[in-house]
């Protein structure tokens, strides 16, 4: 050890909180990892834990439930790009996080998720406030650790946080015995510095060159080729190369729902979402492309419809991180594993040209203004398109975005097209009510001067409503918009396609006066029915520095469209042209 480093070692020693517990190690191991926020809720079993935080201070995220508190930290993940750290007690405050954490999962968004555990001695006795998280999150993380011993901690804490945001990343449950959280650390500083070794997990982030060679060979003789992207684009950082890539080759692009930002919404070369509600050139360009490359994106069944007549003339590239998900759905003709950014640093590198392929271009720009987005217009009622456009208008695309699941999470990827990258936050695989308002205060805290623009429907929104206490408490400057039509969306929708027209337990008679409930939070509030007064509350509040909640009552019985029917596939959407 030389002096510089004796010296550090010395400094961290003497800074350290007495007694060097299980509790102190943690959250000096936090310290170290360079952990800005924490999420969390206490409860007996972390109290050790809390103690240590009151002495050893990071910035900590009170949510008023759990769940509030792991989708806040999805976002503060996905919009930082570095891991969301969630604390929560045993029992059901552990319980309270698996929808969070299977949500993450599915969307590989980085988590290391602290959760207090009955002592040691006592598990397996059905103590007070015990539950299994290790078997319950087994299936739905990357890899869990339940603590044995104090002196593992250091190691059990760096590995957690590297599992979680290498390779695709994902959530890493960390479940700590309240006794081991009080044992006395007897290891050495030295554990807190080792690099981490793990034999069994080494994801291959860098493409095979021959691989890169055969797909490059593909694109050279396609006459109708098309670029896939999804989430592993922005999770890689490799927007920058994409779009150098698409500029070079002018490729056309669509992308997947949680694909959005990669390329800008108006982009010359960019089709739209393709889909069960993507655009109807996207989806038809998926259809006829015989060179179809997909860069980190999961070929799952609101993608592709019915996988028997999906890109059926393609030959397919799949480019991702994880080795599981090539091939899984879909035929694979080059399926290269690694990175995304390294793949297309790789494909920049090869200076190749390819064959003329205007006529294909020109026909998908024909069928782009043929067949645009289209909504029918009525006088008596805001639309919920005419209200993300104007949204769009007002930010001017700036925005951050999230959204919970239904409409009016498909109508804000339609209409609210994205400048930047990491600016689209919403619960993709696992379609999570409930997700978008904690993730916007998520966002916010990780970009602290972006615009935050929270995009819910009615009915999702009171699943999670109780975390507007932390834009009393904080002022957040997060902008909430409800997109109000009384009902639940998109089965309502469904019912209406599908069922007969049979509301089942779809329209919600009875709601709360979400203005009240926003000034009793001594929040500004507003209702807006009219497109006049939608406008007005837009300019004034969307932009200023302030939280805001917005009611704005849209019509009740607008659907979606383009639509891709359950079992359909994607050349057989519905609701195309203007009815």
């Amino acid at each position: 050890m030389n002096a510089e480093a004796a010296k550090k070692q010395a400094t961290e020693q003497s800074q350290r909180i007495e007694p060097y517990d299980g509790s102190a190690v943690l959250i000096d191991a936090l310290h170290k990892q360079g952990v800005e926020v924490i999420f969390g809720y206490p409860g007996g079993a972390v109290l050790p834990i809390y103690d240590a935080l009151y002495k050893n201070p990071i910035r900590h995220i009170l949510a008023r439930h759990e769940q509030g508190a792991i989708h806040a930290a999805e976002g503060y993940a996905r919009v930082a790009g570095r891991p969301g750290v969630v604390i929560a007690t045993s029992g059901p405050g552990a319980t309270n996080l698996v929808t969070g954490i299977t949500d993450a999962m599915m969307d590989s968004i980085p988590l290391v998720v602290f959760t207090g555990q009955v002592s040691s001695t006592v598990i397996g006795t059905d103590a007070f406030q015990e539950a299994d998280i290790i078997g319950i999150t087994q299936p739905i993380t990357k890899h869990n650790y339940q603590v044995q011993t104090v002196n593992d901690l250091p190691r059990i804490v760096n590995e957690a946080f590297h599992i979680a945001s290498t390779g695709r990343p994902g959530p890493v449950v960390v479940d700590i015995p309240k006794n081991v959280a009080t044992e006395i650390f007897t290891g050495s500083e030295e554990a807190f510095h080792e690099e981490v070794n793990l034999p069994g997990y080494q994801p291959t982030v860098e493409p095979n060159h021959l691989q890169v060679e055969k797909a490059i060979e593909l694109l050279k003789e396609a006459k109708k080729p098309l670029l896939l992207i999804g989430a592993g684009v922005l999770h890689s950082k490799a927007t920058e190369e994409l779009n150098t890539f698409v500029d070079k080759h002018q490729i056309p692009v669509t992308s997947t729902l949680l694909g959005l930002g990669a390329i800008a919404g108006d982009h010359p070369q960019f089709l739209g979402m393709a889909g069960m509600h993507g655009y109807y050139t996207a989806n038809m360009a998926i259809s006829d492309c015989d060179v179809l490359v997909n860069i980190g994106a999961r070929f799952d069944d609101r993608l592709t419809g019915d996988l028997n007549v999906f890109a059926p003339r393609a030959k397919v590239v799949h480019i991702d991180i994880d080795p599981a998900e090539i091939g899984k759905n879909v035929p694979t003709e080059v399926p290269i594993v690694g990175d995304a950014k390294r793949a297309l640093e790789k494909f920049l590198k090869k200076d190749f040209a390819m064959q003329d392929f205007s006529e294909w271009t020109a026909q998908l720009a024909d069928m782009k203004n043929s067949y645009p987005l289209w909504y029918k217009e009525d006088s008596q009622y805001i639309l919920p398109q005419q209200a993300l456009q104007m949204v769009h208008e007002v930010t001017k695309g700036d925005a951050v975005v999230t959204t919970d699941v239904g409409q009016h999470q498909m109508w804000s990827a339609q209409y609210y097209g994205l400048n930047h990258p990491d600016s689209w936050v919403t619960s993709g695989g696992l379609g999570t009510m409930g997700f978008g308002f904690p993730a916007a205060i998520g966002a916010q805290i990780a970009k602290p001067d972006r615009t935050v623009v929270s995009i819910v429907g009615d009915a999702g929104f009171q699943m999670t409503v109780q975390e507007l206490s932390l834009l009393q408490e904080f002022r957040f400057p997060v902008k909430i918009v409800i997109l109000n039509n009384g009902a639940l969306g998109m089965v309502r929708q469904w019912q209406e396609e599908f069922y007969d027209e049979r509301y089942s337990e779809s329209l919600i008679q009875v709601q709360p006066d979400f203005v009240k409930l926003g000034e009793a939070y001594n929040i500004p509030s507003y209702r807006v029915d009219t497109l006049e007064e939608a406008r007005k509350v837009f300019e004034e509040t969307l932009t200023n520095n302030e939280p805001v909640l917005i009611d704005c009552r849209v019509k009740q019985m607008e659907n979606v469209y383009p639509m891709v029917a359950p079992g359909a596939g994607l050349n057989e959407m519905i609701g195309v042209k203007r009815q």
